[in-house]
């Protein structure tokens, strides 16, 4: 069957939810997901001001950028299983009026330590929302359309990392940091009634049927019932959340060896950012008409030759392609998430997108500390080098995976 067959095929009638229930599911996901990327970007606006709100070293800053992103990344498991005992409205909800109210806590700061009790608060509030999110979407969205949800899901996200940040950045114009942190903070309270009040109440996801049959039989079972499959599409996102972190760290360097300024290296990272942000749209759609397997070969391929085209062209070239790259660079990942629907068990989503997101996000983290020491020792462009050819490990593995998909996904 082909994927528009399955498209046509798994209506929202046939499915676990209506046409309106998918719609404000898709709503309230893309909501909450703008919201909390935005939230953790907002920190990097913060930090100056902190710094010197509180005359502390860059080692503290460090820590809490930290407290957020490390709080957020370790909990997203724990948030997973917690929504299958008290259900996706509620814990969404409730950690959006965590995130909220650690802005508000950050905001009436006095310290440094409250400082960092604030964000331990607003991560541990973040920690809900990729896992719950994204099962969100996959329980109301069938067959491709699964995918190209989550593709906008996921774009949602890159959306709230530029514009919360660029709006408390208008605030701070009018206003001292801590009333903007207070604004902020109660708009997170407002996001989270809107959330419980709007999220529908789904059928439980283990009385959903399968996407395919065929997932069962042709894909392989490791200890506790999870698919092998999955654990290939982890190590794919992992491998491609290390690549996107290790060309980052390198960039702003590479770009300074060719002559830039260092307001023409935040014109470059803006090129990047919004390539990824499309990326991660036209990618999920491009996913849903060519199939998984030949979407990620596609974009980890042009990924690495991006990557190496790179570093012997001259500045005014490389600005040109750096969008390109973005779109790549960050493409592939609305092609992974929105196949670990069709490699769990529904009832087990969840859990599963929260393993899923651990997994990369903590790749993210590693990967340029591993990539800094390659920096030290062999140089910058030997070291992007090495980042680009890692990212080709990501086409054996898509081939490996490839059978374990159902047919009209490969």
């Amino acid at each position: 069957m082909s994927i528009a067959a399955e498209s046509s095929a798994m209506q929202p009638a046939d499915s676990t939810a209506s046409r309106s229930e998918a719609r404000r599911a898709l709503v309230v996901a893309s909501g909450a997901h703008a919201l909390h990327d935005g939230y953790t970007d907002l920190i990097y606006v913060m930090l100056p001001i902190w710094q010197h709100e509180f005359a502390i070293g860059y080692a503290a800053l460090g820590l809490l950028r930290t407290c957020y992103s490390g709080t957020m990344a370790g909990l997203q498991i724990p948030s997973a299983l917690l929504s299958e005992r008290l259900g996706t409205p509620l814990v969404l909800a409730a950690g959006t009026a965590l995130s909220g109210i650690g802005y508000l806590v950050a905001g009436g700061s006095a310290g440094f330590w409250t400082l960092v009790l604030a964000l331990l608060i607003g991560g541990l509030g973040s920690s809900t929302q990729h896992p719950l999110g994204s099962a969100l979407v996959a329980r109301a969205f069938a067959g491709s359309r699964s995918l190209k949800a989550l593709g906008t899901y996921n774009f949602a996200g890159d959306i709230g990392k530029m514009s919360v940040p660029a709006a408390a950045s208008l605030l701070l114009v009018l206003l001292p940091w801590q009333p903007v942190l207070a604004i902020l903070g109660f708009a997170g309270l407002g996001a989270a009634a809107a959330i419980l009040w709007l999220t529908p109440r789904l059928p439980a996801e283990d009385h959903a049927k399968p996407l395919d049959a065929a997932t069962a039989t042709a894909t392989s079972v490791s200890g506790g019932g999870l698919h092998l499959g999955f654990w290939l599409l982890l190590t794919i996102g992992m491998v491609d959340s290390a690549t996107r972190m290790g060309f980052l760290i390198f960039l702003p360097f590479v770009l300074v060896a060719k002559g830039a300024s260092l307001p023409t290296v935040g014109l470059a990272l803006t090129l990047v950012f919004a390539g990824g942000a499309a990326g991660k749209l036209v990618c999920a759609f491009l996913g849903a008409r060519l199939g998984v397997i030949t979407t990620v070969c596609l974009t980890e391929g042009l990924t690495t030759a991006g990557i190496l085209a790179l570093q012997p062209l001259p500045l005014e070239a490389a600005l040109v392609v750096l969008p390109v790259i973005g779109v790549m660079l960050n493409g592939t990942s609305s092609v992974l998430y929105g196949s670990v629907p069709v490699l769990v068990e529904p009832a087990k989503r969840a859990r599963m997108f929260g393993i899923f997101y651990t997994g990369t996000i903590g790749s993210g983290a590693v990967a340029p500390a591993l990539y800094g020491l390659a920096g030290d020792s062999i140089g910058v462009p030997l070291a992007l080098t090495a980042v680009a050819f890692v990212c080709l490990l990501t086409l054996p593995l898509a081939l490996v995976l490839r059978p374990m998909l159902p047919a009209s996904a490969r």
